[in-house]
Parts: structure tokens; sequence; C-alpha cells
């Protein structure tokens, strides 16, 4: 069932209060009247209950409406309340408007309450204010809960764009460095060596179509979630680690893999987590170079899945710990939202090494 637009639905109960306000005022403002103040406290009634109307556009306007109105109903039958029904649009006033703007106006119609005291008594008095109070205080508490739903959802917005900012990152990072690695070795050995250059090239055709695939994969993913529906393209994982390092390996650096895999499925995000952290880590590797050799190991042990990548290219002056960059930021998010941690350095004797570990729980 197709639900009508924000604005339609907001006007739509906006009309229903002003004939709730209507139903409730025409009454008491019709008993003791002659015709003419008869038609005076209708159309005073019908004034103040309008304002709702138009009250989220302009509401200290509509509230100023409501007031004036009301003053000719406090005239014209007291029986009705302080001003008429005027606490409705005080309310919709704290809910639209920052307390500086609605205690203002609450003080001010609270000023005008010992007024009652000349047709009434205390209780009057005391209804009044209560009345206002109440009012004031509904609509700041509604102020408060659209405020909160309104940190929390950019809150959420901010978590996606960064969770969005991270997988282009990886997905981008790594196939451009392959690609530019690939492309330094093709103009190297153009003359040379032309089989050389053309297994360059084809290297690279593959590593942008990786990445045009990944990409393509995440938009779709993307559009999915706008549109309600659930996405129907897998992220990549563990299974698709072979032909991560095959890619790599074509770059020239030789990879080793060892891996241990758990008895059962694992959890979708800790797949993809597993994947991000290898594929970022080779492409330190192919960004930084003069590394010969990398080991991955990817184990299940103890209900953590452990991954670690060792390169043997140049120490400490290759990349400073307090320099680490963008790429290993983002990997050691992606193991603190799952609950696990991540290590990032270069080795005393020589090398870097990136090691994670990975709360799961198997899927059965």
């Amino acid at each position: 069932m197709r639900r009508w637009p924000r604005p339609t639905r907001l006007l739509l109960v906006d009309a229903g209060l002003t004939l709730v306000v209507l139903a409730v005022t025409l009454p008491v403002a019709a008993v003791g009247q002659s015709g003419g103040g008869l038609a005076a406290a209708w159309g005073l009634a019908a004034a103040q209950a309008s304002c709702l109307l138009w009250i989220r556009r302009r509401p200290v306007a509509a509230l100023a409406v409501a007031t004036v109105a009301g003053v000719g109903l406090e005239v014209l039958c007291p029986q009705l309340g302080w001003l008429g029904l005027v606490a409705a649009p005080l309310a919709y006033l704290a809910r639209l408007r920052p307390p500086r703007v609605s205690l203002a106006a609450l003080g001010l119609l609270a000023a005008g309450t010992p007024w009652k005291l000349i047709d009434g008594g205390r209780l009057d008095l005391l209804l009044a204010l209560a009345g206002l109070v109440a009012a004031w205080a509904l609509g700041e508490v509604q102020r408060g809960h659209a405020e909160r739903r309104d940190a929390l959802r950019r809150q959420v917005a901010v978590a996606e764009r960064a969770r969005i900012s991270r997988e282009l990152h990886d997905v981008v990072a790594h196939h451009v460095a392959v690609i530019a690695v690939q492309a330094a070795a093709a103009e190297d050995v153009l003359e040379l060596r032309p089989d050389q250059a053309r297994a360059a090239l084809g290297s690279i055709q593959d590593a942008a179509r990786s990445a045009l695939t990944e990409l393509r994969a995440m938009l779709q993913t993307l559009s999915a979630y706008d549109d309600g529906a659930e996405p129907n393209r897998p992220q990549p994982g563990l299974a698709q680690l072979d032909t991560l390092v095959e890619a790599v390996r074509a770059a020239g650096v030789q990879v080793t893999v060892d891996r241990d895999g758990p008895g059962g499925a694992l959890p979708d995000g800790v797949e993809l987590s597993a994947y991000r952290i290898v594929q970022e880590s080779l492409t330190n590797v192919l960004r930084h170079g003069r590394a010969h050799r990398v080991d991955v190991t990817v184990r299940h042990d103890d209900g953590d899945l452990r991954v670690e990548v060792v390169d043997d290219g140049p120490g400490p002056h290759r990349r400073s710990s307090t320099g680490l960059g963008r790429g290993v930021e983002g990997m050691r998010e992606r193991a603190r939202l799952l609950g696990g941690t991540l290590e990032a350095g270069p080795l005393p004797s020589g090398g870097f090494r990136v090691r994670a570990r990975l709360p799961v729980r198997e899927v059965r």
C-alpha cells in the first residue's frame, strides 16, 4: 500500500486537530450568546483553530493570531478557558522552535492569567497556568524526541558514509596499485621484451575489469538498499583470496598463502573484513614497493579468525608507526567494529607485519 507524501500526512493531521478544536470550542462558545455575540465567538474560534493548518510554516505568527483571537474569546466566553484553546498552538510552537522562543511565548501568555481573577477564582487561575505549562511541556518533549531522532539519523548517515568510503578505498586503491606497477613494468620491457610487456598489459586489463566488477557490485548493493530491497550481489570473501593473490603475483611479488579454514561458514561481515584487510595489506606492499615476498596467514583459532600479512620490504625507515595513513586506519576500524583488534607496524628484523584478530561465530 502506497503511503501519502509526508507534507500531505502532516496537513491531514493538522486538519484533524483543527476539527477537534472546533468541535470542542463551538458548543461552549454558543452558551448564553446572543446572535451577534454567537457569530463573533464562532468566528474567533474558527480563526484560532485554523491557525493549526499553517502553524508549521510560520509558528510564531500563527501563535500571535491565535492569541489575538483568544483575547476576544476570553471576553465573550471566559468559561471556554484562558484565551480559548491557545494551548494547542503553544504546544506546536514548543515543538517547532527552540526553548528560548517557546519560553518567551509561554511567559507572555502566562503574564495575563491574573485576568482570570476578575470573573473567576484562584482555581481558574491555577487551571489557566497549568494548561499553558502542560502544553509547553508536551511540545518540548516532542521537540526533544525529534532532535534525538535526527541526531541518530545523522549518526547512521555518517557511519554509512564512512563504510562506503572504506569500501571504495579498498577496491580502488588495490586495483590502481596493481595497474600502476604493471604499467611501469610494461614500459621498462616494451622494446626489449614485448612478450613480457603484453603479459603486463593483460594483467592491467584483468585488474581494471576486477575493479569495475567490484564497483558495479557495490553500487548495485547500495541501490538495492535505497530501494528498500535486500542486495542480491555477495560481497567478496575469503573464497576470492586466490584471485586477489594472483593479481599481486602477476606484479612480480612472491606471495604464499597459509589458510586453515573453519569447519563452518563465517558471517559475511567477518569474511568481507578479512578479505579487505588482506587486500589493503597487499596494496601497501605494491604501493610502497621493494618487497619481494609476502606471507599471508588466515587461521580459525578458538572462536577467532586470525589474519596475518608479513612482507620482507625495508624496515622502519620505509613506514613509520605514526604515519601509517588512511589504509591502516581503515583496517583497524574494520576490526574494531567486529570487536577485534589489529596491529600494524615494521618488524625489528626488517619487513612489515599486519596482524588482525576478528571474533567470529560460525553460521550453522
